[in-house]
């Protein structure tokens, strides 16, 4: 009798599987959850939205309580990996309810597609054509049937922002080095960028990253090998490496203001405090800045159920910059 068992293409233990017939198992990920009208924790309000059909890209936006005036833009990218979570899971939508709520912006939270399915660059692709849609919204034309209203209505556009967390924050890193290089509908320009925890990694270990062979077997490598297996360079990418010698030079970023967010227990740490001390010396004509929370982990501030006296600090940081 012929044998059932698939074959594995690729794999994270405990993560996900990736099957040589072109299914996949994730073995992990948030439930979904619908948007709502005046959340009873913040009282903002989210709503779903289709930006693109071919490739299918979807958002969920989110407008503050009082919308008495303009609000700044913020075009929010999720973590996962690449390959997990989702603009609708639990996890991002109390963490944007929680932002938006503190911070009195509007935000898009781009539901871009996943690895393997997608293979990257296809999330690099996908977040460039929402930060777009958004932008054409500030282009005034006769009959905007067409256009989502809230960004019509309550849209400021001189203070359009791109943030992200992990995969978020590398994504809103290659966005912000796009906008440097490539036109926004209407002219708009990105005022500042927020890259947090942000997933960067490369061949040669810094800081307290691992030496020697056990780079290449770390999840960070694996994850990138899943994501993008047909990166030039493999993990010295630009796209994960930025570093790397041969990259886009950092003073290339198109943005004016940058928030570069790290968490002292976070093995990401060490090269996204690199990055922001590059950014700083590379001839960028911006504003850098640099915000630790020494006692946590990665992601903590979107993880924790419950907002800790560090949860309610790293929301605070990010709603002043906001502005």
């Amino acid at each position: 009798m012929a044998s059932t068992t698939k074959e594995i293409a690729s794999e994270l233990p405990n993560l996900i599987k990736h099957y040589k017939d072109g299914t996949v198992e994730r073995f992990f990920g948030f439930p979904y959850v619908p948007p709502s009208l005046n959340d009873p924790q913040t009282g903002a309000s989210s709503k779903d939205i289709t930006i693109s059909h071919n490739p299918l890209v979807s958002a969920r936006l989110y407008l503050p309580r009082n919308k008495s005036q303009k609000l700044p833009i913020l075009v929010y990218f999720h973590c996962g990996g690449f390959f997990l979570e989702s603009a609708f899971s639990s996890i991002h939508h109390r963490y944007l309810n929680r932002l938006v709520s503190e911070a009195q912006v509007l935000a898009v939270s781009v539901e871009y597609r996943l690895a393997p399915e997608s293979p990257l660059p296809a999330a690099y692709e996908d977040c460039w054509t929402a930060l777009q849609w958004v932008a054409s919204h500030s282009i005034h034309q006769d009959g905007t049937s067409h256009k989502e209203p809230w960004l019509v209505d309550f849209g400021d556009f001189d203070r359009l922002y791109i943030g992200g967390d992990s995969a978020g924050g590398n994504l809103a890193h290659n966005i912000a080095m796009k906008a440097g290089a490539e036109s926004l509908n209407g002219g708009v320009k990105v005022l500042g960028a927020i890259l947090s925890h942000s997933y960067f990694w490369g061949s040669k270990p810094i800081g307290s990253e691992p030496k020697g062979e056990d780079i290449e077997k770390s999840p960070q490598c694996l994850c990138w090998n899943l994501v993008y297996p047909g990166a030039d360079g493999g993990i010295d990418n630009p796209l994960i490496n930025p570093m790397v010698s041969g990259a886009p030079s950092l003073a290339g970023l198109g943005c004016s203001r940058l928030l570069v967010c790290v968490a002292g227990k976070d093995e990401l740490r060490d090269r996204s405090v690199w990055y922001y001390d590059l950014v700083k010396e590379s001839g960028w004509k911006g504003e850098a800045e640099l915000f630790e929370v020494e006692e946590e982990g990665h992601c903590f501030h979107i993880l924790y159920e419950k907002e800790t006296e560090n949860v309610a600090k790293m929301i605070e940081r990010l709603a002043a910059f906001l502005v």
